[in-house]
């Protein structure tokens, strides 16, 4: 291990966090860094800068309003202008370099990176739908690096980045702390919110959903009741820590589908203190409290959504992000796989540890697999057979963890992906040799 990925991960290691999703959260770095009373006082506390920072429309129900205040050592507007730079391997919707395509697609995981690649650098976007300047739809990014960031930071104006890492651990400096998310947690940072990745192993791989619309939300429980799915006090939000730093630091914002860089001369990761709602966390997936059937029958997905992105019709979500984390299946006379299926949701679906219950070969931990609307899907020939010849006994699945990105919309792939050397082909051949069993 280098030295700076083992000092990320000693630091990783050391952090506290506040808890809970959709608080209104409050965090000094110094004590009296935080005004009381007012949010922009006439001269705030410390010499600092009071500057709010909005993740919604000011008049949007209170319920989805996301805002935070700020107190900063400099106002974000003190910055030079912003210039045209690469985009490198990211894309942005509207997505048209390839057809959409109706074919089950699968990728095998990311090739590992040219040395001296950050997450920036290693983004690799694999498609997604809408329009990001409409506010609408999402993409899908994987990511592959073996270099930490240095002396920049990034911002996403065109939505909030979902991070799923699967290999390689990170540390994420953001304006309102520091985050650690490694394989088996996710990091949820939201629109415009700026941000470092540093690694805490030699590489990192990974998965990234950057959603356009809606702000992700926890899902309404409805007749579940109270309790269950995702806990709001298991998501950890940072505590306020800032740089001091007045060294050269390249900025690099996403804005309408291309990136944008300017090099300040100080750290814009200089927040000593805020209270607010937009808000940057971290999930163990593997906290996830699952529900199931335990009498008979296969539940929907939709029963393992930890968030949701809701779009203008109830219960069509912009994108779901689903784990199927470790559960006990005890359904009696049921077949305990995923079942076949077609759906009107596009779904992609990767992999993070272990093997997939409905996949017996090829989808494997940093790859993925793509079911657009109503293409015909569910278990592989081998996995069929064995399910259907088991013995129906209480079962525990503990050695998997996979997550879904649900869609309303179709996922076009980008050019890269529909030409990638690890796009696989023959994926249709796992459904050859399911027999006729029909008998008259």
């Amino acid at each position: 291990m280098s030295g700076g990925s083992e000092q990320a991960r000693k630091t990783a290691e050391a952090l506290e966090y506040l808890t809970g999703f959709g608080n209104e959260h409050s965090s000094e770095a110094v004590p009296g860094a935080l005004p009381l009373g007012r949010n922009s006082p006439q001269r705030s506390p410390l010499g600092l800068y009071a500057e709010q920072l909005s993740g919604s429309a000011f008049t949007e129900p209170r319920s989805h309003n996301r805002r935070s205040w700020l107190y900063r050592i400099r106002p974000s507007a003190a910055h030079p202008p912003f210039t045209r730079t690469g985009n490198g391997a990211l894309r942005t919707a509207p997505f048209t370099e390839a057809p959409a395509d109706p074919n089950r697609l699968r990728w095998n995981p990311l090739p590992d990176p040219v040395p001296g690649t950050d997450f920036l650098a290693g983004l690799w976007t694999l498609g997604g739908n809408g329009d990001a300047t409409q506010r609408s739809g999402m993409a899908i990014h994987l990511y592959s690096a073996d270099s930490s960031m240095t002396d920049r930071v990034f911002s996403d104006s065109d939505g909030e980045l979902l991070i799923v890492p699967e290999r390689g651990g990170l540390l994420l400096r953001t304006e309102f702390g520091l985050l650690s998310a490694r394989p088996g947690e996710m990091a949820l940072i939201p629109r415009g919110v700026r941000f470092r990745v540093e690694l805490q192993d030699e590489t990192a791989r990974g998965y990234v959903c950057e959603n356009y619309g809606r702000p992700f939300e926890l899902p309404d429980l409805g007749p579940i009741g109270a309790n269950g799915l995702a806990a709001a006090r298991d998501f950890r939000a940072p505590l306020a820590s800032y740089e001091d730093d007045e060294r050269p630091t390249e900025v690099v914002n996403k804005f309408c589908g291309n990136l944008w860089t300017a090099t300040y001369d100080h750290s814009p990761l200089d927040v000593v203190a805020w209270h607010g709602t937009h808000v940057p966390y971290v999930y163990d997936l593997r906290s996830f409290n699952v529900l199931g059937s335990i009498s008979y029958d296969h539940p929907d997905p939709s029963i393992f959504t930890v968030l949701t992105s809701p779009s203008d019709t109830a219960g069509l979500a912009g994108v779901d992000f689903v784990v199927f984390a470790p559960r006990w299946l005890v359904g009696e006379d049921t077949f305990r796989p995923p079942y076949f299926h077609r759906n009107v949701m596009s779904e992609y679906m990767g992999l993070i540890d272990g093997a997939y219950d409905a996949k017996a070969e090829g989808f494997v931990p940093g790859g993925g697999s793509l079911h657009n609307m109503m293409s015909a899907h569910g278990p592989d020939r081998e996995t069929f057979d064995r399910a259907s010849a088991a013995e129906l006994k209480p079962q525990k699945i503990e050695d998997g963890l996979a997550f879904m990105f649900e869609t309303r919309w179709p996922i076009t792939t980008t050019a890269q992906a529909a030409g990638a050397d690890h796009l696989q082909h023959g994926y249709d051949e796992v459904w050859e040799g399911l027999q006729r069993h029909f008998r008259a």
